[in-house]
């Protein structure tokens, strides 16, 4: 009975209808010849209802719903879920979903409603956009039910509780590695690299066709078979590609409900991803005040799983980035020539005076690649015309600190330090593009 009482509810349609007839008992008194066909309507209200409740519980399983989720999260995607409820009643039913979502996406306004005809089953997908790693916990399922009437509702409660662990953005990983093995980048920006020299592996011989470079005929080899060949090479393979995570302070600073650190965790991914599918070694680590979560470059088949789980729990704090132990680490376990991706930002120029000598130290015997961030704010109010003396004020700040960053980019490439100031959300492809780029040029 307990059970009864927390599954029934009382529909707004028969509270209005209720209103209705103590409104008319009311007016009966002033016109008496009312009052049978009042009390008459009423004892068929109690009847209907009566009806519409024994038909919702006499089936003790009218209705079954079951959430299918994936294993684990995409953080900043689309996530699809699906809902499937079957309708086991003889009549059709209207029904509301409520699912308890997850405390992080903060909605408790979340339902779905729809028609379900007797015996007939639907489903429904909704998506999540999760913008914080960590672990989200799903609640139960509730599914409201109620007849053609209206008059009163049950509800089914479905045990439907499970913790979904949310990780960077594979998804991304698999979009971008479909592109850049499809020559499909250059949809999104990546131009093409023109070839310097000859510093990649020697392939096959083969025969020429049109567009081959005639620098790499074979002359030997055309002698012997009497038409032109040519050497084919490709680029050079396990060369180590490292992903530097900053995880100071510079680094918590949010843009759409991510932070720069989850960017670059995305990147990360993708990044390691396609390195290994182009036959180098992918390893990462993160510093701020110390150098730690340090996967070595390896190119074994594990190697993305073990980056995908030191992704995991990574995550920004307050504290300040000491590039002189990065340097001191890098120095004493990475003794192999390497493509540096160090992510970090610089907000003016005495931020970078400050690590400058380190960054150089690193540039002598490694590839650095130094990637920060575009203030996209700061680009609204360069663009926005100024009227009042507070806004021109507010412009010209702003514009002084867009100009800065520019100028870090012309001081890293003075000392020989490749650079990359994008916006946030172009972070990943302009990553791509910049190792693709350096493959070519054979620069490592």
């Amino acid at each position: 009975m307990k059970r009864f009482y927390k599954n029934f509810f009382l529909r707004q349609r028969l509270f209005f209808i209720l209103a209705g007839l103590v409104i008319a008992f009311v007016i009966s008194f002033f016109f008496t010849r009312w009052l049978d066909y009042i009390i008459f309507a009423f004892y068929c209200l109690i009847g209907l209802t009566i009806i519409d409740t024994l038909s919702l519980y006499l089936n003790k399983s009218g209705v079954i719903a079951l959430r299918a989720v994936p294993d684990k999260l995409s953080n900043s995607d689309d996530n699809p879920v699906q809902i499937k409820v079957t309708n086991q009643y003889t009549f059709p039913i209207h029904i509301r979903v409520i699912d308890e979502l997850p405390i992080q996406f903060q909605k408790r306004d979340f339902e779905i409603k729809g028609f379900l005809k007797n015996g007939n089953s639907t489903d429904y997908t909704y998506t999540v956009r999760p913008v914080d790693r960590g672990e989200y916990y799903y609640g139960g399922l509730n599914i409201h039910v109620h007849t053609i009437l209206g008059l009163v509702s049950r509800r089914y409660v479905f045990n439907q509780e499970v913790m979904i662990p949310c990780y960077p953005s594979f998804l991304q990983m698999r979009k971008y590695e479909l592109m850049a093995f499809s020559n499909r980048l250059i949809d999104f920006g990546m131009k093409k690299i023109r070839r310097i020299g000859h510093t990649m592996e020697f392939e096959q011989i083969k025969e020429y066709v049109n567009g081959d470079d005639v620098r790499n005929i074979n002359w030997k080899a055309s002698a012997k078979r009497s038409q032109l060949m040519v050497n084919q090479y490709q680029d050079e393979k396990a060369q180590p590609v490292y992903s530097v995570i900053d995880k100071g302070r510079v680094m918590k600073m949010p843009f759409e409900g991510l932070k720069l650190v989850d960017y670059a965790l995305n990147a990360t991914l993708v990044i390691s991803n396609i390195a290994l599918k182009k036959g180098d070694k992918a390893g990462m680590f993160s510093f701020s005040n110390k150098v730690d979560n340090q996967v070595m470059a390896q190119k074994k088949a594990s190697q993305m799983n073990l980056i995908l789980e030191t992704l995991f729990n990574l995550d920004t704090d307050f504290k300040e980035s000491d590039f002189s132990r990065l340097y001191i680490d890098i120095k004493r376990s990475i003794t192999q020539r390497s493509l540096l991706l160090l992510y970090t930002n610089f907000e003016t120029l005495d931020a970078l005076y400050r690590q400058l000598p380190y960054l150089q130290a690193i540039a002598k015997n490694h590839l650095l690649v130094v990637i920060f961030f575009e203030n996209t704010e700061l680009r609204e109010l360069t663009d926005k015309e100024a009227t009042t003396t507070q806004e021109i004020f507010d412009k010209t700040i702003a514009q002084k600190f867009a100009y800065e960053k520019k100028l870090i980019v012309n001081e890293l490439n003075k000392f020989g330090i490749q650079t990359i100031l994008t916006e946030p959300q172009h972070l990943t492809i302009n990553t791509i593009n910049k190792y693709l780029e350096i493959k070519a040029r054979g620069l490592l």
